[in-house]
């Protein structure tokens, strides 16, 4: 997780160097202090709100040291929805107090208001009601499992009717592990959750849909390739598989590729990491793929697309799509599904 923190005394930018510590072996840091503090490791700034609106898309998590009342104000104007905006935490200025107030479940702020807290002895404050009653959360466990949430109104439901005690229907695609108490397996109820490819199926009254992020785009393109034309096909491939864009989790393709600004140009727009292979490593690669003796002469393998999508273990779904110079394939990872399965 890419993790921001920011402080405006000389006490909170010593809090920040702890929490920092604390958590830089798994997450991405960048510390942010007042200019009237020196500081060599971090970024000074001037304004707080200014500061506020230049980061708040770009990380995943933003941590403020300093009041609630100064960090809300710092985020309001620029506060979206709940599945688009970043987890934010307050940690008093003492460390005593660790307290999530945006994005609490599918951003993850709650679980990571008590890591912090467990980093700095502190006391994490968390509010949402399905937390506190020890409920099950459906957005929590659809971030945790890297579900896409197809409807947040069935989901708001869903969270009360859980509230209320009632019993959550359940039917999936997938094995499901530590399943709670308060879901069931069966489709005679109001109120349940399907977990799945189909996006228009819905078994029960108010059906949650919650559909897989686990595909994996292939993609070879000529050289100097521009970054729409590589969007576009991709798009249109996807169009015509009916597949969502949303559900790619990573791009692949091979490593005389690492350079090209055009793959790497999507990659960064669409915000998806992009692994890169040998020829060696894609040869390697069991299964029935297209063959090119042009791309063999050019890159050492017949087949890029297909097989950087293969790469991942998943099963391939699009076969070798090729226009404009690019090629793009898909490949669909295995899912398991586990209700105790906590983000970050």
């Amino acid at each position: 997780m890419k993790i921001a923190i920011i402080s405006i005394t000389e006490k909170g930018r010593q809090l920040s160097l702890k929490i920092c510590s604390g958590l830089s072996k798994n997450h991405e840091i960048q510390r942010f202090f007042n200019y009237r503090h020196l500081d060599s490791l971090g970024i000074s700034y001037e304004r707080i709100v200014d500061l506020t609106a230049k980061i708040f898309n770009n990380f995943e998590a933003l941590i403020f040291i300093c009041a609630c009342g100064i960090a809300v104000r710092s985020i309001a104007p620029c506060i979206d929805s709940k599945t688009k905006d970043p987890a934010v935490l307050v940690v008093d200025d003492c460390g005593n107090y660790v307290i999530s107030i945006l994005s609490g479940h599918i951003g993850g702020a709650n679980r990571l208001a008590e890591i912090v807290s467990e980093v700095i002895g502190a006391q994490p404050v968390i509010t949402t009601a399905t937390d506190i009653g020890g409920r099950f959360s459906p957005d929590s466990f659809a971030s945790a499992n890297n579900l896409l949430i197809r409807d947040m109104n069935a989901a708001k439901l869903i969270a009360n009717a859980v509230l209320n005690d009632e019993k959550i229907g359940l039917k999936s695609e997938y094995e499901c592990t530590n399943v709670p108490d308060q879901l069931i397996f069966s489709e005679n109820c109001r109120f349940g959750l399907y977990i799945g490819r189909d996006e228009e199926y819905r078994p029960f009254d108010v059906t949650l849909n919650l559909v897989p992020k686990n595909i994996v785009v292939g993609i070879g393109c000529k050289k100097n390739t521009p970054c729409d034309v590589i969007e576009q096909r991709v798009k249109q491939t996807f169009f015509h598989a009916k597949i969502e864009m949303d559900r790619i989790i990573s791009a692949s393709s091979i490593n005389v590729k690492a350079d090209e600004k055009g793959l790497l140009e999507f990659c960064r727009r669409s915000r998806i990491p992009i692994d890169f292979y040998s020829a060696e490593e894609l040869l390697a690669v069991c299964g029935d793929f297209a063959s090119s003796e042009f791309v063999r002469k050019t890159v050492g393998v017949e087949n890029v697309c297909e097989r950087s999508a293969s790469a991942s273990g998943g099963k391939l779904i699009i076969h070798k799509n090729s226009s404009d110079g690019v090629t793009v394939a898909a490949a669909e990872l295995d899912v398991k599904i586990d209700f105790e399965r906590k983000l970050l």
